[in-house]
């Protein structure tokens, strides 16, 4: 067994047997493209949050079949000999266009475009599905628990509950694009940046002699960034006064100020009211009251308007799991090829499910915005190399309900799909993991408030261009035929 995994063989089988069979009809180096896109929004909500590009990145980049992978193809008997040669020297080549990372998105929008060698294209299906359905899922659960927390920190403490060492670390990046203050997974920090954040554990209490010298011995060792864990016994009748205490012995004869306490069991609504006016009574107004245990958007939200006096949320399994609906739906499409004379022919999946039928043909996203107050109006899906004036009128209209039309004005457009890969080569730099955090932020301010309801959110528009819709439709009609 090898120590190392090589990430080029994390993929399902059925892509080996397509590309081989790609090969053996002479289809290898026929251009095709695809579009991953997804159907609808987790938990019904209004927007989610593209994540995964930078690790999309260096996955393509590190493409490569060791002589172990070529022999364990061989071992299953089904392959030609020619086509183990090839991935023996495989070389990616493919142009991948991706909506950045931190960018809100919306069903039926490609937001990861492949265009290339058919036998590359879609070899590279599972790999694109699986991280950015992962990151986009979790940065979304986590932007839906940051904004219930109206402006206080919430911090990822879910490491322990992930399915997964990867899911761990790589779910800490996702979730800090979507807003966390930082993540108790401490290799989070050291690889991307997200800032490592954590005290003590319940056994630091128990192990001590006293629940007053456990928080002694915490105090006299990190005075600068004290918090607290106080419901090992009582919160009440001896988490806070022996926390207050300590204070008192400790961080004030050292001109500190104590950072925190923290509750994890019990009614915090309720704890958390009675400990801010013992605390201010003590002269401590300025500690923080930290929550954790099981939280997620709903509980907190309901905790801060029944009155919780609390400042920092900790948020684990059910955020790092999106334990109220884990799965983003994601999917990866063949949307159009090239004939011997490189025009594109558009390609199109049908089904009596509506919303399984897939946009046929290369194109691009553009966000229309407001020039009044920089609000997005609405995503238009359009040819590739379409234009949008934004100097002139444009009319959106209900791809389904076509009646359903509006004439924007005074707006501004930008196209979404950025250029990643031109033949292989990368052409993107990633930006910073702070500034994409900030990015998002940004760009979901952008959003109306409506669009960003938990329940029952106004519908963002995400419209076809006319020439987009007649392609479509026109390509329907001949299959009915």
């Amino acid at each position: 067994m090898k120590n190392e995994m090589n990430l080029t063989m994390l993929t399902d089988f059925y892509e080996f047997t397509m590309m081989n069979g790609f090969f053996a009809e002479g289809y290898k180096d026929k251009i095709a493209y695809f579009d991953m896109f997804f159907r609808r929004v987790p938990e019904d909500g209004g927007f989610a949050i593209m994540a995964g590009v930078e690790q999309i990145i260096e996955y393509i980049k590190e493409i490569n079949f060791t002589a172990e992978d070529i022999e364990y193809l061989r071992s299953k008997g089904i392959f030609k000999e020619e086509f183990l040669k090839y991935l023996e020297n495989f070389k990616f080549e493919c142009d991948v266009w991706a909506v950045p990372d931190g960018t809100p998105i919306f069903p039926g929008e490609p937001i990861i475009t492949v265009r290339g060698p058919v036998i590359q294209a879609q070899f590279v299906e599972t790999m694109i599905l699986l991280t950015i359905n992962h990151q986009s899922l979790i940065a979304t659960k986590a932007n839906r628990i940051v904004r219930a927390a109206q402006g206080r920190a919430v911090m990822e403490f879910g490491s322990r509950r992930a399915q997964g060492y990867s899911a761990a670390t790589i779910g800490a990046r996702a979730a800090y694009i979507g807003g966390v203050a930082g993540t108790a997974c401490t290799i989070s920090d050291e690889l991307y940046g997200v800032p490592a954040l954590g005290t003590m554990a319940h056994s630091w209490v128990q192990l001590f002699d006293s629940e007053y010298e456990a928080f002694y011995a915490y105090a006299k060792n990190y005075p600068t960034g004290c918090t607290l864990l106080v419901d090992t016994y009582n919160v009440l009748k001896s988490g806070i006064p022996n926390a207050i205490k300590v204070f008192d012995e400790v961080l004030k004869p050292m001109g500190a100020r104590p950072k925190g306490v923290r509750i994890d069991s019990g009614d915090i609504t309720y704890l958390s009211k009675k400990c801010r006016k013992m605390l201010d009574d003590a002269g401590y107004p300025d500690c923080q009251i930290v929550a954790s245990n099981s939280l997620d958007e709903y509980i907190i939200r309901d905790m801060l308007l029944q009155g919780a006096k609390i400042d920092m949320f900790g948020v684990g399994e059910r955020l790092i799991t999106s334990k109220s609906e884990p799965v983003f739906g994601g999917v990866y499409k063949l949307v159009a090829v090239e004939d011997n004379d490189e025009n594109i022919i558009p390609k199109i999946k049908i089904s009596e499910n509506v919303v399984k039928i897939t946009t046929p043909g290369f194109k691009q996203v553009h966000r229309l915005y407001s020039k009044s107050d920089s609000r997005a109006i609405a995503d238009v899906i359009t040819m590739h190399g379409e234009t949008i004036d934004n100097n002139k009128p444009y009319t959106i209209f209900d791809p389904e309900h076509t009646w359903k039309k509006k004439t924007v004005t005074d707006f501004y457009s930008r196209e979404l799909l950025k250029p990643i890969f031109e033949k292989g080569k990368c052409v993107y730099e990633c930006p910073d993991l702070n500034v994409l955090r900030e990015y998002c932020k940004m760009e979901i301010d952008g959003l109306w408030d409506e669009v960003k309801r938990f329940e029952n959110p106004h519908t963002y528009y995400v419209d076809l261009s006319e020439k987009l819709w007649n392609l479509k439709h026109t390509m329907l009609e001949e299959y009915q035929d």
